[in-house]
């Protein structure tokens, strides 16, 4: 993990450290970060790194959730590094981008890793994104502004949401993580 960007591989050895029934994980992201091709790049179809967030309401009891237009789900908002290596950055402007929230803020360190399958779309072959996702903090605003990327947004109870069997099976973890971490 040396050779990774020092922020990132700070990151992945907290996170091992916090999760290590995820080092598994961790180690092929880790592995990606040091690849002689470029893993920021979404021209890197062998995988590369996209970045999401985990919106969360200032009460710490809802996340905001987008209907994603092209894979017809309900997930958080994210999307690619585009050759951007600081990815809590690509996270929280992704959010700004899809969200249309006024006074999001970062929250440090690493929420979550998820590493999923992307089938082929208007010509892009299937490939996998190495998704680094970070908690992002709503402001006093709520009222957000579908962008062009979703069928729609919604705020989901993250309690609610850990226990959805219909839902993403990574929206479930990360709702599961929250709630571990921030007990009611």
């Amino acid at each position: 993990m040396n050779a990774a960007s020092p922020p990132f591989a700070d990151e992945l050895s907290a996170y091992r450290q916090a999760w290590p029934d995820e080092a598994g994980n961790v180690e092929a992201f880790a592995a990606l970060a040091i690849d002689a091709v470029d893993p920021y790049r979404r021209e890197r179809l062998a995988g590369h790194f996209t970045a999401s967030a985990f919106v969360v309401d200032r009460g710490g009891t809802r996340t905001l959730l987008t209907h994603h237009r092209k894979l017809d789900l309900w997930l958080q908002p994210g999307g690619h590094a585009d050759g951007e290596r600081d990815l809590p950055a690509v996270a929280l402007q992704e959010a700004r981008e899809e969200t249309g929230l006024p006074g999001l803020r970062l929250e440090p360190g690493l929420f979550d890793l998820d590493r999923h399958w992307i089938p082929e779309h208007k010509g892009v072959p299937g490939h996998w994104h190495y998704d680094a996702r970070y908690v992002v903090r709503a402001g006093e605003v709520e009222t957000f502004v579908v962008s062009e990327e979703s069928h729609d947004l919604a705020w989901r109870d993250i309690a609610e949401l850990a226990d959805d069997d219909h839902a993403d099976a990574s929206l479930r973890r990360m709702a599961r993580k929250w709630l571990a971490r921030n007990p009611a």
